[in-house]
């Protein structure tokens, strides 16, 4: 099951000052040292924030306007991240600074050899600039220092009286003008909150994704190298013994080509069942139907298969609910010491829901060393969740929850 924290939010306990008092404490001159510098800072934001729109209106009539202009937006950002910084330093605001806006090449932004072509060059500068153009985060951040400008002043002015005139009152004074500022930066400042999360989520499924394909690759190289493998070279070798003693003792070198038969055999089945682990003949020709009965029926437990399926799902979201259904069905045989076991499959809206309870003693749980964890990862990877019910006693029941997509599609 995926879990994914908001980029930005409303603020928790962590985030709220302490209450106010009559007396100066260490959070109340933070506010007040944060209301004064409020001139300074939004005097240089409004002149950074009107300078940059002018000039790149005036010059959006030449070449050079629009990278003026991108180039301006790119430090709005930077200036966004100033006052950020500012507000989390003296306010103790806490906001997540917002995603990078040109994520980085994989070779490290170099160029990717001799066949990068003027026409690409020429896309990818043009892609930039209307990415540039695009950025919320930058255009929220020039509103914001526009429109400061007489906060700023006013908070600066009636902070300044309050400390020679009013300054019984001012730990109140500043916490009210204080939390307006606080609004203003959750509102204009932080990263836009769904965008912000589904990229956040994105990154992290695609960590998953890659972790689990170099664990399957060294989980297949193992299986071969140690299986297979080994089988082989025994295999080469017995046959070779079996040839030198053809002519000098027949009987012997016929119990050897027995020998090197039956590991014939054996590694023959090995490799089946490689194949099998990683795509199943039998999901391929017949589907999940077929498939899930196959596994029930090398099931330790007695399990009842029901599969409620119009149509197949596309490929990927059929393997992925055959490996989910697998791996459950051998945590049923190793640690449930269940009876009975059903797994039930069924399609609902567009959304496929795979459901596996047995009778056994329970106690399962997402960190418990069952491979579990695993697969709530591997499932919110692809936009699924992953539920687990598994009283002490039992019975357990594990609900997987995968997007349904159309056979053919990509």
């Amino acid at each position: 099951m995926s879990v994914s924290k908001p980029v930005n939010s409303t603020p928790s306990d962590e985030d709220r000052p302490p209450p106010v008092r009559f007396g100066y404490d260490r959070h109340t001159w933070k506010e007040v040292a944060y209301l004064l510098a409020n001139l300074p800072a939004t005097l240089v934001g409004f002149v950074y924030a009107v300078v940059t729109l002018s000039t790149g209106v005036g010059l959006s009539v030449t070449v050079i306007g629009l990278p003026w202009l991108v180039c301006g937006l790119a430090g709005a950002r930077w200036l966004g991240r100033w006052e950020r910084a500012r507000a989390r330093a003296l306010l103790g605001v806490r906001i997540d600074e917002p995603s990078p806006l040109f994520g980085r090449r994989r070779d490290g932004g170099r160029a990717t050899g001799r066949g990068r072509t003027r026409a690409a060059r020429t896309e990818g500068l043009l892609s930039r600039v209307w990415t540039g153009l695009k950025d919320p985060v930058a255009w929220r951040t020039l509103l914001y220092s526009f429109i400061r400008l007489p906060w700023g002043v006013l908070t600066f002015s009636v902070t300044l009286v309050g400390l020679i005139v009013l300054w019984p009152v001012l730990p109140y004074l500043a916490r009210a003008l204080s939390h307006v500022d606080r609004t203003m930066v959750r509102g204009l400042l932080s990263p836009s909150d769904e965008l912000e999360r589904r990229v956040a989520e994105l990154e992290s499924d695609r960590g998953v994704v890659v972790d689990t394909a170099a664990a399957d690759l060294r989980r297949i190289e193992r299986d071969l190298h140690d299986g297979a493998q080994a089988r082989l070279v025994a295999l080469a070798m017995g046959l070779g013994l079996a040839k030198e003693k053809l002519l000098e003792d027949p009987e012997t070198a016929a119990a050897m080509v027995d020998e090197a038969h039956g590991e014939v055999k054996l590694a023959l089945q090995e490799l089946r069942d490689l194949a099998r682990g990683i795509h199943p003949a039998v999901l391929t020709d017949r589907g999940l139907d077929a498939a899930l009965s196959a596994i029930a029926s090398r099931c330790t437990v007695p399990v009842r298969v029901t599969v409620d399926l119009g149509e197949r799902p596309a490929e990927a979201i059929e393997g992925i609910a055959y490996f989910t259904v697998s791996e459950l069905l051998q945590n049923v045989s190793k640690h449930s010491g269940a009876r009975n076991a059903a797994v039930d499959v069924w399609r609902t809206d567009d959304r496929l829901l795979i459901q596996v309870q047995d009778d056994g003693r329970g106690g399962a749980r997402l960190d418990g060393g069952t491979g579990m964890s695993g697969l709530a990862e591997r499932l919110g990877a692809v936009d699924g969740l992953f539920v687990l019910d598994s009283p002490a006693g039992g019975p357990t029941v594990v609900t997987a929850e995968l997007p349904w997509r159309e056979r053919g599609r990509a």
